[in-house]
């Protein structure tokens, strides 16, 4: 229930954690299982079965969070869905730090992008996320994203149940086809922010939708890292929120102020398995 309304809607997006990160970000929230601490070894047929079952509980799409390092067997596993009728969209949940030709693979099979964009100085991807060549794998990545996806594409929601009133300028609506880059302010990296903002506005424009993120949470590791290790202002968030808007963004989605103090993060429990 927690990504943006137009996947989450009121009925649910499909979540699909897979075990593992080729980035090492030293503020991650994930660490259970973005280190491969915990998982369980499936078959790509398995994963075909897990698809239809979210669909029958009423899932609004089949949302693969960074399945960066399984695209083979994601390639596989889709394929075979689609063969045998599953209706609901795929969303490819990702850090961007990965090979476009990778995403090229994709191609056909993937109906929705959810990339990051996390920096645009590489010293930073370095630093707060040990990913060298970050900046130009993100941006490679994300064109050939636009590319599949050239543009978002929206359907009336059917509900199977409750009904949140959803704040989005869509309505009820639901992507089923396109891109939404997310961009997480760090403390600190007001500029940065801006800089990333103004670059996939000038290279997009409305084509894409921006998803600015205002939940930076330190994870009691970050002593080595003292100019990230708070939250970020509302102030610094506002700011960067106003400038989108000044320079002409219109289609994105901000977070309330109480996003910092919420838990986005599931038991990994290995429920559904």
């Amino acid at each position: 229930m927690w990504e943006e309304p137009c996947i989450s809607g009121s009925n649910g997006s499909g979540t699909v954690f897979f075990s593992g990160c080729n980035m090492g970000c030293v503020f991650c929230q994930n660490r259970k299982i973005s280190r491969g601490e915990t998982g369980k070894i499936i078959t790509w047929e398995r994963l075909t079965e897990i698809f239809f079952e979210l669909e029958e509980q009423g899932a609004n799409n089949i949302n693969l969070v960074t399945g960066d390092m399984f695209i083979p067997t994601i390639v596989k596993a889709v394929g075979r869905a689609r063969a045998q009728g599953l209706k609901i969209p795929f969303l490819f949940n990702t850090s961007s730090y990965l090979n476009a030709d990778s995403v090229k693979t994709l191609d056909g099979l993937i109906d929705i992008y959810l990339p990051d964009f996390k920096y645009i100085r590489e010293e930073d991807a370095v630093r707060y996320s040990n990913a060298p060549g970050y900046v130009e794998a993100a941006k490679a990545a994300i064109w050939e994203m636009v590319r599949q996806q050239p543009r978002c594409e929206f359907t009336r929601e059917k509900s199977h149940g409750r009904r949140d009133d959803a704040v989005y300028e869509e309505g009820q609506n639901l992507i089923t086809k396109g891109v939404v880059v997310r961009h997480l302010l760090m403390p600190g990296m007001l500029i940065q922010s801006k800089l990333i903002v103004k670059y996939l506005h000038e290279r997009y424009g409305d084509d894409i939708y921006l998803s600015l993120m205002s939940q930076f949470t330190p994870n009691g590791e970050l002593s080595d890292y003292p100019e990230i290790n708070r939250k970020v202002t509302g102030s610094e968030y506002e700011s960067l929120v106003t400038y989108a808007q000044n320079i002409g963004v219109s289609k994105g989605f901000i977070q309330e102020g109480e996003a910092a103090s919420e838990s986005f993060i599931p038991e990994f429990d290995l429920r559904g398995v």
